[in-house]
């Protein structure tokens, strides 16, 4: 048996349909963690255990796999790719955005109850620190052993707080955002959007992808080509990367990935100081007596939401004399920068106790997690 023989069947997909229920809540965890800026699916993916296997799952689509589907031989393609974990994970990963965005909108939440919604998963995340650390052999725990653990932390934090500067959207500059984004997207502790608000194509990407159902469909798809290319290159070439050095050492990835999720504690610590910037998603004319104009013109202050809609002006209508328009831009708010304090017990200002309650439900979250990594 040659080494590419061998190297196929130790990349086999393993998965059976008797683990669809762990598989699926996996994915619920991870497709939850997505939604909150600064939080990685991937994070999720390694407290849970699954992590190796994700990887392998992006390793199965390789030049074989593509080569046969070409060719129409689904036989093949399905002894090779991991169709049934990825059937699985993104099931709970596609029903975790669907219950956080239309029955508990975890968006909304992440306004109206701010330190509630990070103090969930501070707590999940720094129980999950002791976690994996504690599943490391003993004799690679060692002070010795720290240095990988500082150099993730170093590297995680410099990361979670750089600050957004202006980028241009040239071909090669978003081909790069997309390859960078999407290997932050597997990464503990390092979120992809985050990275994209800092490239400052967050947005660019977002509205180019709402163009997608518009009349600028044709141009959507021009400028979105790059971005795509870069994250099928990214993350073929990254999941590879990770592999091998998961693989060949172990440990020390495994800790340079728990200095990541210590890293991020700066930002998912629930009591901040937050910076917000405002981007309009779009703009629409409406006549003055429509029912949203006029419920809008009732309104004192914006909404601490993550997208809302106000007036810009109020016009003559040039086509009807006498008669009003309004231009009513719909607001989208993204999270630009944070400074973490300590809060005072006292203060009206902020939920200490919401934030401190999280924490301890994300804490005892880390026990059920616990589980359904032997599972």
């Amino acid at each position: 048996m040659d080494n590419q023989q061998q190297n196929e069947r130790n990349n086999r997909d393993e998965t059976t349909w008797k683990e669809s229920p762990y598989l699926i809540i996996k994915g619920f965890l991870m497709g939850s963690a997505d939604i909150v800026p600064g939080v990685s699916g991937g994070t999720m993916a390694l407290i849970t255990g699954i992590y190796q296997r994700l990887i392998n799952a992006i390793k199965s689509v390789d030049s074989t796999v593509i080569e046969n589907a070409l060719k129409f031989r689904l036989k093949e393609v399905l002894e090779l790719f991991h169709w049934k974990f990825f059937v699985l994970l993104f099931t709970g990963l596609g029903g975790a955005v669907l219950f956080f965005t239309k029955v508990v909108p975890l968006q909304i939440y992440m306004f109206t109850h701010t330190e509630i919604v990070y103090g969930l998963f501070f707590g999940l995340i720094l129980g999950s620190i002791f976690l994996l650390i504690v599943e490391v052999s003993p004799d690679k725990r060692g002070w010795k052993n720290a240095l990988p653990i500082i150099a993730g932390s170093i590297i995680g934090f410099w990361i979670v707080t750089l600050v957004p500067a202006d980028t241009p959207e040239t071909f090669w500059y978003v081909f790069v955002s997309g390859a960078i984004s999407i290997c932050a997207m597997i990464l503990p502790g390092i979120s992809g959007s985050y990275i994209l608000l800092i490239l400052r194509k967050y947005d660019y990407i977002l509205t180019e992808l709402g163009n997608l159902a518009s009349s600028n469909m044709m141009d959507a798809i021009v400028n979105l080509t790059p971005f795509f290319l870069g994250a099928i290159l990214g993350l073929a070439l990254f999941a590879r990367i990770l592999s091998w050095l998961l693989k060949h050492f172990h440990a020390a990835t495994i800790l340079v990935l728990v200095g990541f999720l210590i890293g991020s504690l700066y930002v998912i610590w629930p009591f901040q100081e937050r910076e917000y910037y405002e981007s309009v998603r779009a703009v629409e004319v409406l006549p003055y007596s429509d029912p949203i104009v006029q419920e809008l013109l009732l309104r004192e202050e914006d909404p601490e939401l993550p997208r809302y809609q106000r007036i810009r002006t109020i016009t003559e209508d040039s086509s009807e004399p006498g008669a009003r328009v309004a231009e009513v831009e719909t607001v989208s708010i993204q999270l630009l920068n944070s400074e973490p304090f300590i809060p005072d017990f006292d203060s009206d200002e902020v939920n200490v106790g919401g934030g401190f309650t999280g924490g301890i439900i994300g804490l005892l979250m880390i026990w059920f997690i616990s589980y359904l990594r032997q599972t």
